[in-house]
């Protein structure tokens, strides 16, 4: 199978990117709707509230992010750092 030079891999294409970016944000939309139907038991109190699950996954990843830049902060080597 021949790839021509110039043809771009269809994940990075702004039409798929768009594309993508609608179906995902239908699923969580469809996921956080189902509450609706489907009755969460919370344990705790919090985590049975309408759309908990979705929020408190967002804010984690944030806090994830956040907390890798600030490790990348400390851990950070020189560009030269394993050269002789």
């Amino acid at each position: 199978m021949s790839h021509s030079p110039n043809k771009e891999h269809w994940l990075v294409r702004p039409r798929t990117i768009r594309w993508l970016w609608i179906v995902f944000s239908g699923v969580l939309a469809l996921t956080v709707l189902m509450q609706i139907v489907i009755k969460v038991k919370g344990y705790f109190g919090v985590d049975g509230w309408f759309g908990f699950g979705a929020a408190f996954g967002f804010l984690v990843c944030v806090a994830m992010v956040l907390v890798a830049k600030v490790l990348g902060r400390f851990l950070k080597r020189d560009e030269h750092f394993y050269d002789d």
